[in-house]
């Protein structure tokens, strides 16, 4: 009987320190997210004070971009008058259609006007 209380000792010693161990790391864990989440709060309070400057200009945003909204439709239809008259017509000779020119005429490049050469 003497063998069996000693290993029941033994046992509920082991136990007890196991127990201890873990308890341990589970503390130092806890150490260091409670460290992480007071930075993070750190962090949401500073963001707070800066969303607290934007808030008064909200309501100036929020009217602008119902404006926005109600202008789309009519852009909308603007938009199609012009791919309407745009749209490509094919023709059955590749070789009678004219040339494209650019909408606004011939473009002139300032660059060589910088080093004194005028171009044509």
């Amino acid at each position: 009987m003497k063998g069996l209380q000693i290993f029941s000792v033994i046992d509920v010693v082991a136990l007890i320190a196991g127990l201890a161990i873990y308890l341990f790391i589970v503390g130092r864990q806890l150490k260091t997210v409670a460290g992480k989440l007071e930075e993070a709060a750190d962090l949401v309070w500073e963001i707070k004070k800066d969303a607290d400057i934007i808030e008064p200009g909200l309501e100036r945003i929020n009217t602008t971009g119902g404006i926005v909204a109600g202008a789309l439709p009519l852009l909308y239809t603007f938009a199609e008058a012009i791919v309407t008259g745009a749209t490509y017509k094919p023709t059955e000779n590749p070789d009678d259609r004219p040339p494209n020119f650019p909408a606004m005429g011939t473009r002139r490049s300032r660059q060589l006007d910088g080093v004194g050469f005028i171009g044509k």
